[in-house]
């Protein structure tokens, strides 16, 4: 086991507050917190991500993720654009880092190829929206979930997310799905139906044995992937996650709304 895999392990139960703010004040929170636990105060973490842009230029890195997190979840892989689901994928700097975009910007800036998912808020406006709780935020962790089954469809919550990181099922998904040489869906995730919302989950169901982010795992193991993608929890200070964003420049995704992201970027 290396050392980083043995630190995120290390982590799991470790607690935290996800803020999308700067690093002095991301560190003090999460230091403070560790202080509050120490002195038994209710023991919550937060989970976030890293992603180094740079190492996310490669094709294949990119592919690597997304294919990993798609046969995960059973995905469907709609031709249709029009109908694409999606839990992570692609989108252009200038897409992604509109208030980071300025006249002087090189072509090549503006079209460089980013990878982008749910940014697990630390104050989701998809939550505060949803009629049923279909949507919700974790005390435990900080992770924003979807419960299909009390979806309703009405897709409030996809208006709400300034980050475009919700899809909406409008056929039936499960023709689409990856299956295996018995005619079963690669994973065992539950499928979806026609009429739901959806989105990326921080891979809960893995954490919960342990285990990293299925794009993480899968993305590090391949050459030229290591580093791409981090993942962990903002509370202990020595974990990657805090070491990297003390030590690296690293900015969020539209951070003056106030939603709080949960990944951050390495520019």
């Amino acid at each position: 086991m290396d050392e980083s895999r043995r630190r995120f392990l290390k982590g799991a139960g470790a607690t935290a507050l996800g803020l999308g703010c700067g690093m002095p004040i991301l560190d003090a929170a999460a230091n403070t917190l560790v202080a509050d636990q120490e002195h038994g105060a209710p023991a919550t973490r937060q989970w976030a991500m890293v992603v180094d842009i740079a190492k996310c230029r490669d094709e294949r890195v990119r592919r690597t993720c997304v294919t990993a997190c798609h046969r995960e979840h059973a995905v469907p892989s709609i031709p249709a654009s029009e109908d694409e689901v999606k839990w992570i994928w692609t989108e252009h700097f200038e897409n992604t880092f509109p208030d980071e975009v300025h006249a002087g910007m090189s072509e090549e800036m503006l079209q460089q190829p980013v990878l982008v998912l749910c940014n697990h808020c630390s104050s989701p406006p998809c939550v505060r929206v949803c009629p049923t709780g279909a949507t919700w935020k974790r005390d435990s962790d900080g992770i924003v979930m979807m419960d299909m089954h009390r979806c309703i469809g009405c897709r409030y919550c996809m208006a709400a997310c300034p980050y475009g990181s919700r899809s909406f099922n409008w056929r039936d998904p499960r023709p689409f799905i990856e299956m295996g040489e018995d005619g079963q869906p690669l994973t065992d995730f539950p499928t979806r139906t026609k009429g739901v919302v959806e989105k990326c989950n921080f891979c809960a169901e893995r954490l919960r044995d342990g285990r990293e982010p299925a794009c993480v795992e899968a993305v590090n193991s391949i050459e030229g992937g290591q580093g791409a993608l981090t993942f962990g929890d903002l509370s202990d200070a020595s974990s990657d996650v805090r070491r990297i964003l003390r030590e690296r420049y690293t900015i969020a995704r539209r951070v003056g709304l106030g939603t709080g992201p949960n990944v951050f970027y390495i520019v």
